[in-house]
């Protein structure tokens, strides 16, 4: 399953209308090395990829609204008979336009010749740091010649506006076709999770359920983890983003596993813990049966016009109040939460939002 272009087209043109003149310019991620001359797997910035559905790096998007008839323009590597041979076939110039839609493409390596011709006419520029500090610095450069010269030509930027007050929340709202592929993400990350739960033994190491989890990714036609699967026993659990995962599980230890799959661009995020042993005893069970009663309290409140900050603090008054009740904490429960005493053993937000990014993007 996968968006078909049209979809992307429309949200440029979504994009462009509350752009309110100007141009926006979102440059790919960049590749980043391993080791050596190895490569880590590449993935696309979300943001370039919400709006174009473009996946190589060494590219930038480029949308002009105002312009007469190159609203999006592509930048992209050139076509390369050899370098094909060892990374695959580029979509170059042609299939930038023919596959991608877009009204103008060039190579990359023309970038500093065309691009300053868009920005020099341009009231507004549309640009968010990106991971890459020399692109950064060369859209710095550029804006602010075009700024020196606007005494006398009469045109150029005047603002640098971030492109995720308008995109983010574009992302925000997920249409029909996100919410399946989100789905898809979701089933094989539960489908995962219940075989590893299955399966798990005393003396097994971590990370063999890392790779019990992760089988069942690709397996399931994921694209892999949506990000570095956590699998944790014992005192592991309580370190929030553990990944070393090489501790041989023991009988008495509760094992924590926060895993997800990435589908289609989409993350999943889920979070179980469960006896390494058939069953298990206070206050195991005690902590277990706490954390659940608030899970399900949060859940039931859901409903449309409900804010997350309300569900968070729901769960944060069952647990202090169960944290009282088991002796962790001590006082008032309101007091407590108040003096938020309950961080020492809660000390994140309870959910968050889910789509391209594990933690999305949007107010």
């Amino acid at each position: 399953m996968k968006i078909d272009q049209p979809l992307y087209a429309f949200r440029r043109e979504a994009f462009m209308k509350r752009m309110e003149g100007g141009v926006a310019i979102f440059p790919s991620a960049p590749i980043s090395i391993r080791s050596n001359d190895v490569e880590y797997r590449y993935r696309q910035d979300n943001d370039l990829y919400y709006l174009t559905g473009f996946p190589e790096p060494e590219s930038v998007c480029l949308l002009a609204p105002d312009h007469p008839s190159e609203r999006f323009v592509l930048f992209m590597r050139p076509r390369d008979k050899d370098k094909e041979v060892w990374t695959g076939k580029r979509f170059g110039v042609e299939g930038a336009k023919e596959i991608f839609g877009a009204e103008a493409a060039y190579t990359i390596d023309k970038l500093d010749e065309i691009l300053p011709g868009y920005l020099e006419k341009a009231e507004k520029v549309y640009f968010a740091m990106s991971r890459d500090e020399r692109f950064n610095q060369k859209i710095f450069d550029l804006v602010g010649r075009c700024r020196i010269m606007r005494p006398r030509t009469g045109t150029g930027p005047t603002s640098l506006i971030d492109p995720g007050e308008i995109v983010h929340e574009m992302r925000l709202f997920k249409m029909a076709e996100e919410i399946a592929l989100m789905r898809q993400a979701i089933a094989a990350a539960a489908t995962a999770h219940l075989e590893a739960m299955q399966r798990t033994r005393a003396g097994m190491r971590e990370y063999e359920i890392e790779a019990l989890l992760e089988f069942a990714f690709r397996r399931l036609g994921a694209q892999g983890p949506a990000y570095p699967s956590i699998v944790a026993s014992g005192a592991n659990a309580t370190i929030l983003h553990y990944t070393s995962n090489d501790r041989q599980l023991q009988s008495d230890n509760l094992l924590l596993i926060d895993a997800g799959a990435e589908y289609g661009g989409y993350c999943a995020d889920v979070t179980r813990t469960f006896p390494v042993a058939p069953t298990f005893p206070s206050p195991q069970r005690e902590v277990y049966e706490l954390v659940l009663r608030a899970q399900k309290e949060a859940i039931a409140m859901i409903e449309p016009g409900v804010r997350l900050d309300d569900v968070h603090r729901r769960a944060v008054e069952v647990l202090t109040r169960g944290m009282i009740d088991l002796g962790l904490l001590q006082g008032v429960p309101q007091e407590v939460i108040e003096k938020e005493e309950y961080r020492r053993f809660y000390m994140h937000r309870t959910s968050h939002w889910l789509g391209m990014d594990v933690h999305d993007v949007g107010q």
